[in-house]
């Protein structure tokens, strides 16, 4: 199985910018489809960004979109989400997921996710 560790998360003030990374081990990584998920305290986990195996498709959540970027490095195995202009309600921790299939917003088809990086944005 995939192992993710998600780093680079922290505290910012509105507008500033953060760059998460997400290194993978253990697997092919080049073959996987990537994604970014959010959650925040008392709701749901929601869709940030994916991108597919090859890096030629992203999508993005109408909430980031213009904001952030999806990219990956396939030779060194790592995930990037550049998120700029931050606002106080992309505060939550953010995670990676795997998906040896399919690509998309739902979570369901990630089987294999990291542990998490907060990011808090203060107004």
């Amino acid at each position: 199985q995939v192992q993710l560790v998600e780093s680079g998360g922290g505290l910012v003030q509105a507008g500033g910018s953060l760059r998460l990374s997400c290194a993978a081990s253990g697997g092919t990584f080049n073959t996987y489809n990537m994604g970014w998920f959010r959650q925040a305290p008392g709701k749901e986990r929601e869709f940030v960004a994916t991108i597919t195996w090859s890096g030629g498709r992203t999508n993005y959540a109408d909430s980031v979109k213009g904001r952030f970027t999806i990219s990956r490095d396939n030779v060194k195995n790592t995930l990037y989400l550049q998120m700029n202009s931050l606002k106080p309600e992309d505060t939550a921790v953010y995670y990676c997921a795997a998906s040896p299939t399919i690509s998309g917003p739902n979570a369901r088809n990630y089987a294999y996710w990291g542990q998490g990086t907060q990011v808090t944005v203060s107004s």
